[in-house]
């Protein structure tokens, strides 16, 4: 197979963290010819997705003490050639959030990809649609007591009902911007008027769940199917449980509350073409599902000794062979 991955540049990833770069080292190993490009490089031609592609050889991460190692120079590109798109077999859009103008207006680029040359993952219509935060307000029954606005008053009123609260705006990414709400804290009305731009911007406000201390869960699906889960668990003085913001990662099982939840999103992403997605979980409650460029396979793949790239990969071939 021939595969394209649209992300960000990749002398910012980090090799040992990162699930692009895992899906590629995958792909590489299955003897899959793998090309990058980003956001910025896409552009249209004769009514046709283009881009400017690079392939790329990677040098794999090594396990060593528990720990994932990467060689200094891990990565080598060719130069730059000018490629339509429909020539791959597969283009992964992994360019992390935020949703910007240019990401959506990439959306719309790679949806004149024909689908059946070339499969997007995730489909471009799905990821306009699905906005990680409003997204999950589909699931309302498996997630906590939540509220979206950007009236105060709406706000007070609701933290001050369930006591604790989360506020989350609905364009952040890793963690940034979420805020632990107490509606006795002096500083409540001006939390709420600079996270709502003065009243211009509706944020996520969700009832507080206590068990956030024992861990926010990381849950993978392939196709509507979950295939492994990491633990993030807060560290220090942090409520927040994201690896972005030094939550500690540890080993998990996916429990029966948790197979219905994923059994509840499931049908709904496969209908919207989102097929490698990650939902959080905190104490048997959906809070949020990540569509654009979800990470947490290294963790699971460390901890668990699998290969969920190449997972990813070979469930990958047998679509494309099935078309």
């Amino acid at each position: 197979m021939k595969l394209a991955f649209i992300i960000d540049p990749i002398a910012r990833l980090d090799p040992g963290h990162d699930t692009s770069v895992a899906l590629m080292e995958a792909a590489q190993s299955l003897d899959h010819d793998v090309w990058i490009t980003q956001i910025h490089q896409l552009s249209v031609i004769d009514g046709k997705a283009w881009a400017t592609l690079h392939k790329v050889q990677l040098t794999p991460v090594e396990l060593i003490d528990g720990r994932w190692i990467a060689a200094v120079n891990w990565y080598e590109l060719s130069p730059g050639n000018l490629s339509c798109l429909e020539d791959m077999d597969a283009v992964f859009m992994r360019t992390d959030p935020p949703v910007t103008m240019p990401y959506l207006y990439a959306t719309y680029i790679l949806e004149l990809i024909d689908p059946t040359k070339t499969i997007v993952i995730n489909s471009p219509q799905g990821l306009r649609e699905a906005n990680e935060k409003m997204y999950t307000l589909q699931f309302h029954q498996v997630m906590p007591e939540t509220v979206v606005s950007q009236d105060k008053s709406i706000i007070r009123q609701f933290v001050e009902e369930k006591k604790y609260a989360v506020l989350k705006p609905l364009g952040g990414k890793a963690g940034e911007g979420i805020l632990f709400l107490d509606p006795g804290d002096r500083n409540f009305n001006s939390i709420i008027e600079v996270s709502t731009q003065h009243g211009r911007e509706p944020v996520m406000v969700q009832k507080y769940l206590p068990e956030a201390k024992d861990g926010d869960k990381r849950i993978i699906l392939l196709d509507g199917q979950p295939i492994g889960a990491v633990n993030r668990v807060p560290t220090g003085r942090e409520f927040r449980g994201n690896m972005a913001v030094g939550g500690r990662v540890e080993k998990t099982d996916i429990t029966d509350r948790e197979k219905e939840i994923c059994a509840t999103v499931g049908p709904q992403l496969q209908k919207n073409g989102l097929y490698f997605v990650g939902i959080d979980v905190i104490g048997g409650y959906l809070t949020e599902v990540n569509v654009t460029s979800p990470t947490g396979i290294r963790e699971i793949d460390r901890l668990n000794d699998t290969n969920l790239g190449k997972q990813t990969i070979q469930w990958l071939e047998q679509k494309i062979s099935r078309r």
